[in-house]
């Protein structure tokens, strides 16, 4: 068997369209005898995405096997045999499709790394995968026997029976001469994709900018609009995936009497809280204003812990700033949360931000 196809770092976005080339693939008339299709979608709404494919698979393939995380059965295409993976285990964290017949083999392995790419476009097409693909048999079938054995107990006798002809079948047959050709076509395929999707993302992210009536007020605090539309609020996302560190930050100024500092002076320290604010943000971190000194910070893959200690270090900032001049005299109250609910639950975030004020807590945390 040759060298296993090489492993990159790849973003939702590129995997999406290899995964699609792959299914074209198993849509393709060709007289190459029965084929099995599996296909891990991570999630339910991932696959509701593609469902109308798989309608189409299923009337071609011997056997199409769909795996995701699910509390119960989901509804699937006539022919499909469905699969409930346990969130804790290691296939629920894979995106893999794998199409497999006598004459030919595909695959596409990549396991989630619950990170994100900093400037993507939206949270779920930032996220990270650490993937390979290869369009060579004997490679599709290590993943099949892989997939069937750790997947084989949840699998219906007739499901098991249809795939077990099929690797009878692909052993009695050498691989196809000339396949490293398309192995090779695929790989650079692949690694052209995602700076191809980077830069397109750009492109389309600077002729948006001012363009688009759907960004009034989304705009966070760098004047980057679609804040939004990046948070999940459109499109195809799930609960379950991609960790997020929420902030609620409120900036209560000291100076100036009750009322705060007020005219320009007002303005200028305002403005100078926002700098400190935002100083601590990561690149691919988001912040918005939320109120009239309420602020929103969003924190990418960013755990517990180290939430907590960039909570801590923002009242420890603004303390510092107090003591070094009166000019930034003000206070800040977090309420933070780790989340991976779709949609983000900022308003509940809202809510423990003005409980975290009326208690005088510096810093309150939420479950989500």
């Amino acid at each position: 068997m040759p060298d296993s196809p090489a492993v990159q770092r790849l973003t939702k976005k590129t995997l999406v369209t290899v995964s699609h080339a792959l299914e074209q693939a198993a849509l393709a008339a060709a007289e190459d005898g029965p084929m099995v299709v599996v296909a891990l979608f991570q999630r339910l709404p991932y696959f509701e995405r593609e469902r109308q494919v798989y309608e189409r698979i299923a009337t071609r393939a011997a056997v199409t096997v769909v795996g995701l995380v699910s509390e119960q059965t989901p509804d699937v295409p006539a022919g499909t045999y469905p699969v409930l993976l346990d969130e804790k285990e290691d296939l629920a964290r894979e995106w893999t499709v794998v199409v497999l017949t006598p004459r030919f083999g595909a695959l596409l392995v990549a396991h989630d790394l619950e990170r994100f790419q900093p400037g993507a476009a939206t949270l779920e097409s930032g996220r990270l995968f650490d993937g390979r693909s290869s369009f060579r048999r004997d490679e599709a079938l290590h993943e099949v026997l892989r997939l069937r054995s750790q997947l084989g107990d949840r699998l219906p006798p007739a499901a098991l029976s249809a795939m077990d002809a099929v690797l009878d079948r692909v052993r009695e047959l050498p691989a196809t001469p000339g396949e490293s050709r398309a192995d090779a076509a695929l790989r650079l395929f692949t690694a052209r994709a995602e700076p191809d999707h980077t830069r397109a993302q750009a492109g389309a992210h600077r002729q948006k900018q001012g363009m688009d009536p759907d960004n009034a007020g989304d705009t966070d605090l760098s004047g980057e609009p679609g804040v939004g539309r990046w948070a999940g609020t459109t499109g195809v996302t799930s609960s379950g995936v991609l960790p997020v560190a929420m902030l609620a930050v409120r900036i209560t100024h000291t100076a100036g009497g009750d009322g705060g500092p007020i005219g320009r002076t007002g303005t200028r320290q305002h403005q100078a809280a926002v700098e400190l604010l935002v100083s601590r943000l990561r690149p691919g971190d988001r912040a918005i204003k939320s109120g009239q000194d309420d602020f929103t910070l969003f924190l990418p893959a960013l755990g517990q812990d180290d939430a907590v200690a960039f909570a801590y270090g923002l009242v420890a900032d603004f303390a510092a700033a107090d003591a070094r001049s009166a000019f930034l005299s003000a206070t800040v109250t977090v309420a933070l949360t780790v989340t991976r609910r779709r949609p983000l639950p900022e308003e509940a975030l809202r809510q423990a931000l003005q409980w975290a004020v009326t208690q005088n807590a510096p810093v309150v945390t939420i479950d989500s």
